[in-house]
């Protein structure tokens, strides 16, 4: 995830976006841990998911990571594109 410009870069900041993700989550999501960590753009958001192989969990991922960014956006963090 990217920061905006202003975006608070607070420890709270790294739970906000768990809590903000697990939120979100559904079963089909296979979301197993969020481990999010700062970096120079902003935040790495490493997902672990539960699935049969890689296209499979990089959807699912994906699937996540879009209904949780309009969420995230007024914490000043959007998706980068891709």
């Amino acid at each position: 995830m990217t920061s905006r410009s202003g975006a608070p870069h607070r420890q709270e900041t790294l739970a906000v976006v768990t809590d903000l993700l697990w939120a979100h989550a559904v079963p089909g999501d296979g979301l197993e841990h969020v481990r999010p960590r700062r970096s120079r753009d902003g935040l790495d958001v490493y997902l672990f998911v539960r699935a049969d192989d890689r296209d499979l969990a990089l959807r699912q991922a994906g699937s996540l990571l879009d209904r949780a960014a309009p969420a995230m956006a007024p914490h000043g963090y959007e998706l980068p594109p891709c």
